[in-house]
């Protein structure tokens, strides 16, 4: 449980983009958190004292979050801890499948699948990209991008309404499921909608797929799990934690790599400002 104190712990401590944005309350669940866009709590400044109310209707808004989430993380705790939900290591997950024929559900959305997934697995996102063009949904993208999309690489993402029905369809309610996502937060939450629903035989990835070694679990994609869920500025110029982990074993080699990418960067910003320099010159001539 102490890992998984950990990882809540990661919920606690989220950015100011991130504390933004508003969570969406999901069928088969009282709560599963997922960042989807700016407040829709918004008063018009139209009269006086508005801009304070907002700020006092926004901070209370944070803190019914805040709630919401200790109250999730209560429910999840329970969970694992009541054994309703089995915790499974990375490791101990590819020996099931192997020794057990247990089946791994793949709850992760399309963006970390497309990179690597495990061999035989069945993928049903319980949140998936969100690829609407309405205004609410791409006013979401926007500024999800503005508020570090850009670095991170992370897109917009919405629940995905077909995941019980989906896996209903596919498994028995007495089928022993293996959950797993990237990091371990959402396939958890996606445990407590599959156990409200009837499914008993739920094992938990802890920590998520990013936490096998390659010889966990047979591995099929392009990369290895580790790196399946980066993305953005920070993945191209290898400024990130399972980066940085790789060039420790793989050598100077690999550093290389992203020392190159990064220079370039800098040469590309450089020629970029030099040439709207010259172009300013030549308008005010």
């Amino acid at each position: 449980m102490e890992t998984l104190g950990i990882q809540f712990s990661q919920i606690n401590t989220l950015n100011l983009a991130q504390r933004q944005r508003r969570w969406n309350y999901l069928p088969g669940s009282s709560l599963l958190p997922i960042a989807t866009g700016p407040s829709v709590l918004r008063i018009r400044r139209n009269c006086r004292g508005g801009t304070r109310m907002q700020q006092v209707v926004e901070e209370e808004y944070e803190v019914k979050q805040a709630k919401d989430m200790a109250a999730a993380r209560k429910r999840w705790e329970a969970l694992v801890r009541d054994g309703k939900v089995k915790v499974l290591t990375p490791r101990e997950a590819g020996y099931a499948i192997q020794l057990s024929n247990k089946t791994l559900l793949d709850v992760r959305p399309s963006t970390e699948r497309k990179k690597a997934w495990v061999k035989g697995s069945t993928w049903i996102p319980v949140f998936d990209v969100d690829e609407n063009l309405d205004a609410g949904t791409l006013s979401r993208k926007v500024t999800g991008f503005i508020m570090g999309g850009w670095w991170s690489g992370i897109p917009t993402l919405s629940y995905y309404r077909q995941f019980l029905s989906k896996v209903e369809e596919k498994f028995p309610k007495d089928t022993d499921l293996i959950v797993a996502c990237q990091k371990g937060l959402r396939s958890l939450a996606a445990c407590e909608i599959l156990y409200n629903a009837g499914y008993k035989n739920l094992f938990w990835v802890q920590s998520g797929l990013e936490a096998a070694e390659e010889e966990d679990l047979e591995r099929e994609g392009s990369q290895p799990f580790k790196l399946a869920g980066i993305g953005g500025l920070s993945e191209f110029i290898g400024w990130t934690d399972q980066q940085r982990a790789a060039a420790a074993k793989e050598g100077w080699a690999y550093r290389l790599v992203f020392s190159a990418r990064l220079i370039g960067l800098f040469l590309a910003a450089d020629a970029l400002y030099i040439g709207a320099q010259q172009i300013g010159r030549y308008i005010s001539h």
